[in-house]
């Protein structure tokens, strides 16, 4: 008996391992498909049978995009504009989130009810008026339109919260008795035991930015504005499009990306399973 259930145990823990492995063989198909033809002519990207190793890799490809294409002031401002989002949304989501978990005032959860809720709000819905206020107040084709749209975030005052819920109360109030003003409980308490929250929000925030289309598309127009991912459309003509050149000029854009998750990603579990379970 024990023996059998010793084998069932094995024997699901290998059709587990089996599934993840088929999982993420799917799952990194595409960035390998994509790693390949960056190496192609264009004429043989979508070529069949599919030659995973060119005969002849086409580093060429990697000198084009840039010179074809301004992408080295593409990078600059998706780095900028993907910085800065990030910076001042790990500032106010961390503050209201300090507030609506260690401070009391009349209409607390409502409040925090009715700001999480326009997470169920899709930004198609409400794009047009808010082109239109940025439109009057002459912040089109800018990118402090973008900036001041995505410096505040529902989901990262959900995430901090339930991150700071988790700390005692009693840290707090032992600090104020010290002298300790909210701003210093903040900076000297909370932000210094949130490193695993802010981890999360920052791969998060960083990449939704990095790979925001939609946005830059309705606000900036001007060349010199552009990000990477409206970039990559100029390889497209009206009769064809340069895939090898596309495909060359994506592998450039993740890197960034991935740097960022690489360097974050021993506190990201922590960050998604603490204010997961907290609250």
């Amino acid at each position: 008996m024990v023996g059998s259930n010793k084998i069932f145990r094995v024997s699901v823990k290998v059709l587990v391992y089996a599934l993840l492995a088929v999982a993420v063989f799917c799952m990194l198909i595409p960035y390998v498909w994509m790693l390949s033809s960056s190496l192609k002519m264009n004429k043989d990207v979508f070529s069949f049978p599919m030659q995973w190793i060119p005969d002849v890799p086409r580093w060429q490809n990697f000198v084009d995009i840039w010179t074809r294409i301004p992408l080295g002031r593409f990078i600059y401002n998706t780095a900028k504009l993907s910085v800065v989002v990030t910076i001042l949304q790990l500032l106010t989501s961390s503050f209201a989130a300090y507030a609506f978990s260690k401070l009391q005032f009349k209409g607390k959860n409502i409040l925090f009810l009715g700001y999480i809720a326009t997470i169920a709000i899709p930004w198609q819905a409400y794009m047009v008026p808010q082109f239109i206020m940025m439109r009057s107040l002459g912040l089109n084709n800018t990118h402090l339109s973008i900036i001041l749209l995505q410096a505040f975030s529902a989901f990262g005052v959900f995430l901090m919260r339930q991150f700071y819920q988790g700390v005692p109360d009693e840290l707090c109030e032992a600090a104020r008795i010290d002298g300790l003003s909210e701003y210093g409980i903040w900076a000297r308490i909370m932000l210094p035991l949130s490193k695993p929250a802010l981890s999360t929000l920052t791969i998060f925030t960083f990449v939704n930015t990095w790979n925001d289309f939609l946005g830059p598309m309705i606000y900036l127009t001007k060349t010199e504005l552009k990000t990477i991912q409206i970039g990559l459309r100029m390889f497209i003509s009206q009769y064809s499009a340069e895939y090898g050149l596309i495909m060359a000029a994506s592998v450039v854009s993740i890197i960034p990306v991935v740097i960022v998750f690489l360097a974050l990603q021993k506190y990201f579990v922590q960050g998604v399973a603490a204010s997961g379970v907290k609250g």
